[in-house]
């Protein structure tokens, strides 16, 4: 039989009829392929559904049922989650080598009280129980299956009828019925559209681990993204011990969440207050420290900004970010030369967000620009107050978002004042926290320095 091949996108997955040097649906340069096309037709679990007639329904017709999400014991990936696993949801996670995705779901597997098939293409079953062992947790309601197969798979998932399956990793497995490499992108959009297809048919949940490419982006075509519910980032340096957890995209809730855990000999332990550990304790206080307090999804969180500002001395200064965005800086140092008088143009400016972390939220903007003018008169800020405004071009304070869980988050850990644009408008509750609400940046440094 002729072996029939085409010529996928790496990035998109858009099919070409003959190689060229540029994909024609996402433009990106020498990501088209050969790969080989189904050679076979077999038959699967899904074989008896096709004779079933399928008819359209009008809207009002449609029953709506409340469905009741797994717990997985796990109330930071619950949280991402959006409060647990939908049935028949197809959950994504990707990550760097080494980063914990296999110690998370592993520990999850053990955790939750339904029966859990855990599928590993990666490692053998000796060196799972190993890991198991160490994290000391309930084994019983957990199987082990080493295969790679998607065929096999089907037979022994048909033969333990699981209430939910993990997948490690979606790039191991393969389909007999393609001639491709285990990996390729013909054999990663076959598995996946397999076991997705399975989950919405059979309603058991599937979570799956994919391996990440040397820019981040999750391996495979970019199709397998949007053909699973949610896809779940794992963040963090192998320097550090903290891993943050965060959705990028999620059917069946909110987007931005974020999940912090610490890692230690056992495991991943739950991060319950992300605020106290992302503060780091000193025995005095010391300049260029300001205390922000941020948002990530729905959770409040207190971060530590340092800020260090030096006579330049090379020709060129220099102006370094860790966890904020370079281009922001710019932005805020030219609003402080403009409309504070400060001259800035000769000083290297380095800012750095403690914990290992990367902020996006525009509130953190007051807390840099107090860090760095502390660092500039070399006068200390308060430990007991924190910031959150953004800074407009103008010099203004502008209002922000959910300036309430601001406010509480930093009554709870002990904080005496907080900043605000003078322009929040609030729901009228009174606060034990001292309320600073200014208008510009010139009122900030007066009053600070």
């Amino acid at each position: 039989m002729k072996i029939k091949k085409g010529f996928f996108c790496k990035n998109c997955g858009a099919e070409h009829n003959q190689w060229q040097g540029q994909c024609k649906i996402c433009k990106e340069w020498n990501t088209v392929t050969e790969e080989v096309i189904h050679k076979n037709i077999s038959k699967d679990w899904k074989t008896d559904n096709l004779t079933k007639a399928i008819k359209p329904i009008r809207m009002d017709k449609i029953g709506l049922k409340e469905t009741s999400r797994f717990k997985t014991g796990d109330d930071e990936f619950d949280r991402v989650l959006g409060g647990g696993v939908v049935p028949g949801g197809v959950v994504l996670l990707g990550g760097e080598p080494g980063i914990g995705k296999s110690t998370l779901l592993l520990q999850i597997a053990l955790q939750i009280n339904n029966k859990v098939l855990y599928i590993s293409g990666e490692e053998s079953q000796q060196q799972i129980k190993s890991r198991a062992k160490r994290m000391g947790l309930n084994e019983e309601s957990c199987y082990v299956l080493c295969e790679t197969n998607i065929q096999l798979i089907f037979l022994q998932i048909q033969s333990l009828t699981p209430d939910i399956i993990i997948v490690d990793s979606i790039q191991t497995l393969h389909d007999t019925d393609v001639d491709n490499t285990a990996g390729s992108i013909t054999q990663i959009r076959s598995v996946a559209s397999e076991l997705i297809s399975f989950a919405k048919s059979t309603n058991i949940p599937v979570i799956l681990i994919g391996h990440i490419t040397k820019d981040g982006t999750i391996a495979g075509p970019k199709i397998l993204e949007h053909m699973v519910d949610t896809v779940i980032q794992f963040e963090g340096d192998q320097n550090h011990v903290y891993r943050i957890l965060r959705v990028q995209k999620n059917r069946f809730g909110a987007t931005s969440e974020i999940g912090i855990y610490e890692m230690i000999q056992k495991g991943l332990r739950q991060v319950k207050n992300p605020s106290e550990v992302l503060i780091s304790e000193k025995e005095k206080t010391l300049s260029g420290h300001a205390i922000a307090a941020t948002i990530e999804g729905i959770r409040p969180l207190m971060i530590e900004v340092q800020a260090l500002v030096s006579t330049a001395v090379y020709g060129t200064p220099q102006r370094s970010c860790t966890g904020f965005n370079s281009k922001r800086l710019n932005m805020l140092l030219a609003v402080l030369e403009k409309r504070a008088g400060f001259n800035l143009v000769s000083k290297d400016v380095f800012i750095n967000i403690t914990g290992g972390i990367n902020v996006v939220d525009p509130a953190l903007d007051l807390a840099v620009i107090a860090a760095i003018l502390s660092s500039c008169h070399d006068i200390p800020i308060s430990q007991k107050l924190c910031f959150a405004s953004e800074i407009g071009l103008s010099g203004e304070l502008r209002p922000i978002s959910k300036t309430n869980q601001r406010i509480q988050e930093a009554e709870k850990l002990g904080f005496e004042g907080i900043f605000i644009s003078s322009y929040t408008k609030f729901s009228g509750q009174q606060n034990i926290i001292k309320l600073h609400q200014l208008s510009k940046v010139e009122s900030l440094v007066n009053f600070l320095f």
